[in-house]
């Protein structure tokens, strides 16, 4: 487990108390934050920074706000909250940490305030080189086949597969990662000792083991609707891309998408039926700045290193593909049914009798046609096909 680095005690107890008073993604909070740092933003609001400040500590910031943070600021008790995820076994990170993500600051006042940390990785190495995985919690079986499958195959080349931790595709994501014994974080809209969904606590207690579950929330505290959307922006800012699996018009995981497009990130879809309503907004994304990708190959070669080309898409090659244009123009004049005379086919091709009765013979040699007689018939045998996707001989 990494150590958090040298960073002032102080700042430390600071940040973790106004986790507490603030909630994430607050831009106002986030401009005093940047203003006077942590500690001078937290004995501003709690009236310590002397009398003048204290009449109005925030000028063009909402009394209310301000006094939504006091109270929650006053209530806060940051060293029990730092026992509380050291006795997890778990981390609180803020930034100037070694182990803290720098693509995080491309959040700018909405940046968090430090994230909890649960799990045996560095998060800094492994956001480096991940990718979300997004979408439906009411997914399909597609959905959630394509979401495994997309997480098994970015594990096995050593990506990093980040999602929510919700139903749907983000547990199948995880999942998908967990099984090919490979790396996963689970960004949660919670406290991180707070497993949400219920159903999905073993689940989570499996990423704390072999992953990491990180959370902008304090321990104990509970998700609300605001905190799942706002959650979505660290997915985004995290990673070097984000792909959604089957998402509605509106969807929770278009906001992480788009969230990445802002912030200069891959942004990537998997299309699904155009009768589907659960692919409707994933197609919405599609016309627009999106990339249809629809295997891990397709991803790592927007968001891996120049030169790391998905394979080409090709179907599979036939045995008449090989034949030579003029012998496959004869093969093709054959009739289906029933033997043809030399001369019928030299018509139909458009050639001479002579011609087309060597290139029937070279057929023949190769097992394409049969002779009848004074005939020619093509050969009553099927020619298997392949179901390779990809590649293939």
């Amino acid at each position: 487990m990494t150590t958090p680095t040298p960073t002032s005690t102080d700042e430390r107890l600071a940040r973790a108390a106004l986790s507490r008073a603030v909630e994430p993604g607050d831009e106002h909070a986030g401009r005093w934050l940047h203003r006077y740092g942590a500690k001078g933003f937290l004995d501003r609001l709690l009236g310590d920074a002397g009398s003048t400040a204290a009449d109005d500590p925030f000028p063009g910031t909402g009394q209310k706000r301000v006094a939504s943070w006091r109270l929650r600021a006053t209530a806060a008790e940051p060293t029990r909250d730092l026992a509380t995820i050291h006795d997890l076994g778990g981390r609180f990170l803020i930034p100037g940490d070694t182990e803290w993500p720098r693509q995080l600051d491309d959040l700018a006042d909405a940046r968090p305030l430090g994230l909890w940390v649960r799990g045996p990785a560095d998060l800094r190495t492994w956001a480096l080189r991940s990718v979300a995985l997004v979408g439906a919690r009411a997914c399909t079986p597609y959905g959630a086949h394509t979401a495994a499958d997309l997480a098994t195959g970015l594990a096995r080349h050593g990506w990093v597969v980040v999602s929510g931790a919700a139903y749907g595709i983000d547990g199948a994501a995880h999942r998908g990662a967990l099984a090919a014994g490979g790396a996963t974080v689970a960004v949660l809209a919670c406290g991180v000792d707070t497993p949400y969904p219920r159903g999905h606590d073993q689940l989570i207690r499996r990423v704390a083991q072999q992953g990491l579950v990180v959370g902008e929330l304090p321990p104990d505290t509970h998700p609300t609707p605001s905190r799942f959307i706002l959650r979505n922006r660290v997915i985004a800012a995290l990673t070097r891309g984000t792909v959604v699996i089957e998402a509605q018009h509106r969807s929770g995981s278009l906001v992480t998408a788009r969230a990445a497009a802002r912030l200069g990130r891959h942004t990537m879809g998997v299309p699904g039926p155009v009768t589907s309503a659960l692919s409707a907004g994933v197609h919405e994304l599609l016309r627009g700045d999106a990339t249809l990708v629809s295997d891990a190959d397709e991803i790592i070669e927007l968001v891996g290193d120049m030169g790391q080309l998905a394979p080409a898409r090709r179907g599979p090659v036939l045995p008449r593909d090989l034949l030579a244009p003029a012998t496959a123009h004869i093969l093709e004049a054959i009739p289906a049914r029933g033997p043809t005379p030399t001369t019928v086919i030299a018509r139909r091709a458009g050639t001479t009798p002579d011609d087309t009765l060597v290139k029937l013979y070279e057929l023949h040699s190769l097992g394409f046609v049969e002779r009848h007689g004074e005939g020619w018939q093509l050969t009553n045998r099927t020619t298997p096909t392949s179901n390779a996707r990809r590649g293939g001989t």
